[in-house]
């Protein structure tokens, strides 16, 4: 398969997966099984195109944010057409940042550990199928949680340090989704909206994913590993994912308004199912 194509094909599973709850990661590593292993800048540079596709989307929500936090004056929602207070905005920025910064400490802790992602194929298909049975599980408790007390759009301090946590254990474990993870995460611990779940998942993944892109952006051109990348593939896997994942994210903030999650979760069920069946345990 020519070099270009095999990037366009990359960017496009990353774009697609990134934010999707079915996990990037799992999907990029299963395909480089078959493609073969692409440099650490060429992932880092599809990753980046993805986190800006959602700063596209949300760039109206974050700019109110930002104005509201700095104490210019009220804003009005972009996305529900509420009035944004600025106490409201501070404290929802602030827990933004809080998540972060536990997911900031914590995967600084894991890589001062040592710890490498798995490339073998079989743990990451079991992620995808413990993954999928904790989504459904998840949304069924979510489901009553959201009957019993109403729905709930507010995010609680209890559930911003939760989500960082879920963050570091997602980058951990292949497979299980940063986005499925935080998201119910959220709807589990208070925050019983869809909708307002994703959002807070989505927002705070844009400081943590720059600041993971430009940590290992740090890394590769410390040790010379840039002088030998095939840049034209990069900024084709660039291009490609960041407009598969606008597309994507657009498509997913739509689907949840009406829909559950469970769609996601038998597809995990059987891509890992498949995965087990059609690959030696050694792959």
């Amino acid at each position: 398969m020519p070099d270009s194509l095999q990037a366009i094909l990359l960017g496009i599973i990353e774009g697609i997966t990134e934010f999707l709850p079915i996990s990037s990661t799992g999907h990029l590593l299963v395909a480089e099984h078959w493609l073969g292993a692409r440099s650490e800048l060429f992932n880092i540079a599809i990753q980046a195109g993805a986190i800006l596709a959602v700063v596209f989307i949300y760039w109206r929500k974050l700019w109110a944010l930002a104005l509201a936090f700095l104490g210019r004056r009220d804003m009005i929602d972009p996305d529900t057409g509420t009035l944004l207070q600025v106490g409201e905005a501070r404290a929802y920025v602030l827990k933004l940042l809080g998540a972060f910064a536990v997911t900031a400490v914590g995967g600084l802790l894991v890589k001062k550990l040592g710890w490498e992602l798995p490339k073998e194929i079989h743990p990451i298909a079991w992620a995808f199928i413990i993954g999928a049975v904790w989504m459904i599980v998840a949304e069924q408790l979510a489901a009553r949680r959201a009957l019993a007390t109403g729905e709930r759009t507010e995010v609680s301090w209890t559930t911003a340090v939760l989500v960082g946590i879920a963050q570091v254990v997602a980058g951990v474990f292949p497979g299980t989704s940063r986005s499925a993870t935080t998201i119910f995460i959220a709807l589990l611990t208070g925050t019983t909206s869809r909708a307002a779940a994703t959002e807070f998942a989505f927002l705070v993944g844009i400081p943590t994913m720059f600041a993971a892109t430009g940590y290992d952006l740090l890394k590769v051109f410390k040790n010379g590993e840039a002088m030998h990348e095939d840049w034209s593939s990069l900024g084709i896997a660039f291009v490609v994912s960041m407009i598969t994942a606008f597309i994507a994210v657009k498509w997913l903030l739509r689907y949840i308004r009406s829909h559950r999650f469970t769609a996601f979760a038998v597809y995990r069920i059987v891509l890992g199912v498949a995965l087990l069946l059609l690959l030696p345990a050694t792959a």
